[in-house]
């Protein structure tokens, strides 16, 4: 015997025709202006390094680039999922003004970073007419692991772009939005609405909003570190090998580097970059 089963959102995963019990999508944890200032003014392979040493999966997107050589980028993700081209779902797809994709433009502003996840590398995300409105909200950051069109006018927009690369192709031919604020898979990492996304020119880095200081303290005390190491090697000329590479938390005591971070004020006592130390 058949029966009724509960209506689902026009605008959920397609999970099939009955409702699920599913984890939250956005992380509980929000990251405050304050502390997105600071992962900012990291780079991004110190931010790879300090989700590394706490062994977390590889947290760069994968083939996304900056548009332009000054884009830099940093800002909570609002996340955007597109599914391949389906007449039957495109008939279930809210339309016009309505669409998930319009829903995530409209939860954009200044400290945001629109995510893009793209059903391939080649297929347009946008171009200058949809993102007209991302100029509008003063947009922190743009980051697809697809590709943009209208190149030009989306450099003149002004705000940061980050793509696998662009094209002239139309978007709606291969795919259409589906959700909005849900956890995507973008170049191979997974985003959760919220998440720290900063963007340089070696890429873009996700940091979950749950360990977002944890990675900042780990990050920044590397970055400390490897001034140091590059002021001593630039005063007396030598191979690297004696200072680095070096493990956040696993710098030994006795060792050249400790000896030099000591003379710096860096000890045991101060850092969590030490064997015994680590924090995380």
């Amino acid at each position: 015997m058949f029966r009724a089963l509960a209506p689902v959102s026009r605008c959920a995963p397609l999970l099939g025709r009955r409702l699920l019990a599913t984890a939250p999508a956005a992380s509980t944890n929000k990251i405050s202006d304050e502390l997105l200032e600071k992962l900012g003014g990291l780079s991004t392979q110190a931010l790879v390094d300090g989700l590394w040493v706490m062994g977390w999966p590889c947290s760069q997107i994968t083939g996304s680039r900056p548009l332009h050589p000054s884009h830099k980028t940093v800002g909570r993700a609002v996340t955007l999922r597109f599914v391949p081209v389906r007449p039957d779902i495109a008939m279930d797809k809210p339309p016009a003004g309505e669409s998930p994709e319009y829903e995530a433009f409209e939860l954009c502003g200044p400290n945001d970073v629109l995510v893009m996840s793209s059903v391939g590398p080649w297929e347009s995300v946008g171009g200058d007419i949809k993102f007209l409105r991302l100029m509008q909200r003063k947009i922190g950051g743009l980051v697809t692991d697809g590709s943009v069109r209208d190149t030009d006018e989306i450099i003149n927009y002004g705000f940061p772009t980050f793509c696998h690369s662009t094209t002239a192709k139309q978007g709606p031919a291969a795919m259409q939005p589906w959700e909005a604020q849900g956890v995507i898979s973008c170049g191979g990492v997974v985003v959760r609405p919220g998440d720290a996304i900063i963007g340089d020119q070696d890429g873009v880095v996700v940091v979950p909003a749950a360990k977002a200081e944890t990675v900042y303290n780990i990050a920044h005390g590397r970055e400390v570190i490897e001034d140091i190491v590059k002021e001593e090697l630039t005063a007396n000329p030598g191979p690297p090998g004696k200072f680095y590479p070096f493990m956040s938390g696993k710098i030994k005591h006795e060792s050249p580097l400790a000896k030099l971070l000591a003379t710096k004020g860096i000890t045991p006592e101060n850092s969590n970059q030490f064997e015994g130390t680590a924090d995380w």
